[in-house]
Parts: C-alpha cells; structure tokens; sequence
C-alpha cells in the first residue's frame, strides 16, 4: 500500500506520522515544493509555534473558526486539542500553557516541533522528495491514496487543478492581518499597547475584544487580528477600505460615564492629563483628551462641562478610524477559503469526486483566529485522514 501527500507542511507531516504509526507497513511519500521543509511552522509564534490551545474559554467553536466550525465540531470528536496536547507530549515534545490559553512547546522554540515531525519521518522511513510542485495527479505517479495538505493559497491559482478536478472552490481571500490606518495623529503612538480593547466595524455584527497594538502604519495586535477574520470575506470585498470603532475601555457607555462624573467628584482638584481612570497608557489618554476637548489637558476634573463630559465618553467608547488598506503579521499569512467543504465526506475527509483522494490542513476551507486555532485544524483534519485512509485499505 502507498500513499502519497502533496504539500508537507504542518498536517503534511503529522498525517504521515500519524499513518505510519497505525500502518507500519503503508509506504508513505511526501510531496513538498520547496527546498526547506515546515518553513511556516518555523516562523508561527514568533518562532516559538503557538501549536493549539486549551479553548479553556471557547463556548462554541464558531467563536474560534470562522469558517468551518460545524466540520470542526464534528472531527472534534476523533481528534481534539487534549489528544494533540497529549500526542505531542508523548512524541518528546513537552508543552506549557500560557495564561490567554495558548500552548507552545515549553522549550519556546518551534524547532521543537519541526525536529520531531523530521526525526519521525527518519524512524518511520517517510520518503521527502522537495522542490516538486503537484499540478496534476498524473505527475505523482501510481499510488492507493493520495492526500493533499498544500496549505493555503492567498491567490487561488493553486487550487485551480482541484477545481479542474470538479471540486467546489471557495475563493481564497487573506485572514489574519493588521490594519492600515492613515492618520498621523494615532500612529505616532506606535508602540503603545491598550491589554483589553474592544474593536468593531460599525453596522455589522463583526467585533473582537483583546489587547491591540499601535504601530506606525496602524493598528496590530490580538483584536485586530481576530477582528480580521471574522470579517475578511467583507474587508476584501470593500478592497480594505472601511471603519473601525474603538472602544478603549471594555465596559457599557453609562459605566464609562459613571466613572467620569465620580472623577469630577472624587478628584476635582487633580488635571485631567495626570489622572486616568480608565488606566490606559498614559501618551494615549492624552491623546484622547486631545481628540476629545482639544489641548486642554491641564484642566483640572472640576472645569469640565456636560460637553466636555459627553465628548469624552464617546472617544473612549467609540472612537472611529478608516481602515485604508491591510498589513502583514511577521510574515505569517492565513487564507480563509479553499476545497469547498461540501466537496468532501465530512467524516473522513474523502473527496466526493475522486475515490481515495484526501484534504486535510488549510486547503480545506477552515481556517480559525489567532491562538493556535490553526494548527489545531491541522492537527485534527491530519488525524481524521490518517484514520480514514487506514480504515479504506482491505
């Protein structure tokens, strides 16, 4: 029996470990099209490869998928973040969770990961030819299952072979990206960090909440990033030409009120510019008293007026920038889109046109936020075909 998997990659090598394991005697070859192997698992994290999470706080898991979410509750099933937590221990790869919920190989180093997917392909005889682009089934050569982990594919053309196949295509667009934002007024803050934001693009449900960035062309971070994905079919069809509000203290408008008139109480004789009771970094509140009331940071809490006050509450609870285009995260790059789901068998991943012709990873049209949601999709798809090509084999 032999199999072949077009595209390495994080679900490339852990669907072919994972075989390996549960048919010793299944030859399993690896397509891989460049010259260096798991160059993305090298860069994710920081280089530390944020590898899942403990979805301690995920209630539904449309909170962490935007797409695919229902195909990943199913599969959850056969293979979960415990079970990859678990498989990676047990691989020699010790893992530690971080406070926001995101696990990473306790040796802070994503080479951690890529040597044990690399030594297990040595111990199990997987064959790695590189620098092969698959184009065509016909290339490969004969082979009883085949499955592709070719990864995202930011601008389609990698997958028009699948859809020359028959298969249902949902056009790939970017997720997971920063904000251009064109005012000069907020990126000169670059460097500043709010830890809890509340980010929304005004008359659509899309919102996201976590710690956000100021950088010198916009805004990154955490809710921005989630923020991304939620809305990236919507983002790109404006061309990434849309509002953003801010809310940069995470309560209700009338708490936020509140606590400006208990200030103008409690703290009448203090300036504004040297009180901050929303205890967000100090260049930004002046910069929101700035945009607020104007340059009169030196008055003292008592010599505010209702507008004053009114003004206030809406900067900080609903300040609204123009997105003018979209950034780059490190390099590191998601597409939402891909082989339609309604292209394959939704419990072995199995293609629907082509007998023993599989999917698993991010050529499938699932794709999750930031947090280690995406290499857990990879984790879990990889496994479902491991099991499924097994299960096929007479």
């Amino acid at each position: 029996m032999r199999t072949a998997i077009i595209g390495g990659g994080a679900a490339g090598f852990f669907l072919a470990v994972n075989l390996k394991e549960m048919m010793p005697e299944m030859e399993v070859t690896i397509f891989e099209r460049s010259q260096k192997v798991l160059s993305k698992v090298g860069i994710s994290g920081g280089g530390r490869c944020n590898c899942t999470n403990s979805f301690e706080d995920v209630t539904d898991l449309q909170m962490v998928y935007p797409r695919g979410h229902r195909l990943m509750k199913r599969l959850f099933n056969v293979f979960d973040y415990r079970d990859a937590f678990a498989w990676f221990e047990q691989h020699g790869v010790p893992l530690v969770t971080q406070d926001d919920h995101c696990v990473f190989p306790k040796a802070q180093d994503s080479h951690a990961i890529i040597n044990c997917f690399l030594s297990l392909a040595r111990r199990y005889h997987i064959q790695i030819i590189k620098e092969t682009r698959v184009r065509s089934l016909d290339e490969i050569g004969d082979y009883d299952y085949i499955a592709v982990t070719t990864g995202g594919s930011p601008r389609g053309e990698g997958l028009k072979w699948l859809a020359d196949l028959g298969h249902e295509i949902e056009q790939p667009v970017p997720s997971l990206f920063t904000f251009q934002i064109a005012d000069q007024s907020l990126t000169s803050l670059m460097g500043t960090v709010v830890e809890d934001a509340a980010v929304m693009m005004p008359g659509t449900k899309w919102r996201s909440y976590g710690p956000l960035l100021i950088t010198h062309w916009g805004m990154s971070g955490p809710a921005i990033l989630k923020l991304s994905s939620y809305a990236a079919r919507l983002l790109a069809e404006k061309a990434y030409q849309m509002p953003l509000s801010v809310r940069w203290a995470t309560v209700y408008d009338k708490d936020i009120e509140v606590t400006l008139n208990e200030t103008i109480i409690s703290h009448s004789q203090k300036q504004l510019s040297t009180y901050n009771p929303f205890g967000l970094p100090q260049r930004l509140w002046n910069y929101l008293i700035r945009k607020s009331i104007g340059d009169r940071a030196e008055l003292r809490w008592h010599e505010l007026n209702k507008k004053d006050v009114n003004r206030l509450v809406n900067t900080v609870s609903n300040d609204t920038y123009q997105i003018s285009g979209r950034g780059t995260f490190k390099d590191e790059f998601v597409t939402c889109g891909g082989v339609s789901l309604k292209s394959v068998n939704p419990s072995t991943l199995e293609s629907k046109i082509i007998p023993h012709l599989f999917f698993a990873g991010e050529v499938l049209d699932i794709d999750g936020i930031t947090g280690g949601f995406n290499f857990q999709a990879a984790w879990t798809t990889a496994y479902t075909v491991a099991s499924a090509i097994v299960a096929k084999v007479p």
